[in-house]
């Protein structure tokens, strides 16, 4: 059966390829971007040729969010089954020499983004007692590697915001489900957000040279015989939309687990002890209308 499906950060990777892969499987997909008469602009043409409409929405702005909305609304006759915030920020190198602004604004992307759109979209997924969430996390939501804890740290709210949206919305018919994707070789890494105070790692010697040394690293895994297919993650968000209600995982990990998956298993019997305790065991079954 057919949704109409809204994903953010649509312009490359993850975003891009969802679009094209759930809109093959007969979906009526809005793929968002922001700059779509910009620097975007050939994105979003070549997903206009497969089909797909286009909308310019920034996570970051209130304004745009709210116009690209109503676009939809108006496109759809206010009708939004399946949201996907894909949109995400990157960073990679020495913690210390980012500053306080760059935080902020990948933390803007990645987690207020998140909550923005999803507020957003809730009205008209409440109105009708069903729905999809599918927030795009990542392992790194789960275990830490050095010099990508920022990152990090923005995916850890991930999976938090995730979790209490899942139980506050049980009831109300609408399912939340978090994607945990592992490393893939996507625009997320070219894009990269880089040190605004790079000077800073000259005090650290030796250390300083291994954020590089990690990036060779993901080179290597990339360009190797067992590289990772980053499809995987849009054929894995198709199987989330196609599956009924009620009948979806909480969490998915695609790709290499890096003990993320250990980490899902250990930690789910004592958030269910927690939530149990509270007398709150009725919000952990999604109420199917």
């Amino acid at each position: 059966m057919s949704k109409t499906i809204l994903i953010t950060g649509t312009s490359n990777g993850f975003g891009k390829d969802a679009a094209i892969t759930l809109a093959t499987a007969g979906h009526q997909v809005f793929a968002s971007m922001r700059d779509l008469s910009g620097r975007n602009r050939g994105a979003a043409d070549d997903l206009r040729s497969k089909g797909i409409e286009a909308l310019e929405l920034d996570v970051t702005n209130d304004v745009s969010v709210g116009a690209a909305f109503s676009e939809l609304y108006r496109k759809t006759g206010g009708k939004l089954d399946v949201l996907i915030n894909n949109a995400g920020l990157f960073a990679q190198g020495i913690s210390e020499t980012y500053t306080p602004e760059q935080v902020r604004e990948m933390f803007e992307v990645n987690v207020v983004g998140i909550q923005r759109v999803t507020r957003a979209a809730l009205p008209d997924m409440r109105k009708q007692r069903s729905g999809l969430i599918i927030n795009i996390g990542s392992i790194l939501g789960r275990v830490t590697i050095p010099f990508i804890g920022l990152y990090g740290a923005s995916k850890f709210a991930v999976e938090a915001l995730t979790e209490s949206y899942r139980y506050e919305l049980s009831q109300l018919g609408v399912d939340v489900v978090l994607v945990q994707p592992s490393a893939y070789p996507t625009g997320l890494y070219s894009a990269t957000q880089q040190p605004a105070d790079a000077g800073r790692a000259q005090e650290y010697g030796e250390i300083a040279t291994l954020p590089g040394a990690f990036v060779q690293f993901l080179s290597r895994v990339f360009s190797s015989a067992e590289a990772p297919d980053s499809h995987d993650v849009a054929k894995e968000l198709v199987k989330l939309v196609e599956t009924p209600a009620g009948q979806r995982p909480d969490r998915l990990i695609v790709g290499a687990g890096y003990g993320a998956d250990a980490v899902n298993v250990a930690v789910q019997p004592i958030q269910a002890q927690m939530i149990s305790g509270i007398g709150f065991d009725g919000l952990t079954k999604l109420n199917v209308q």
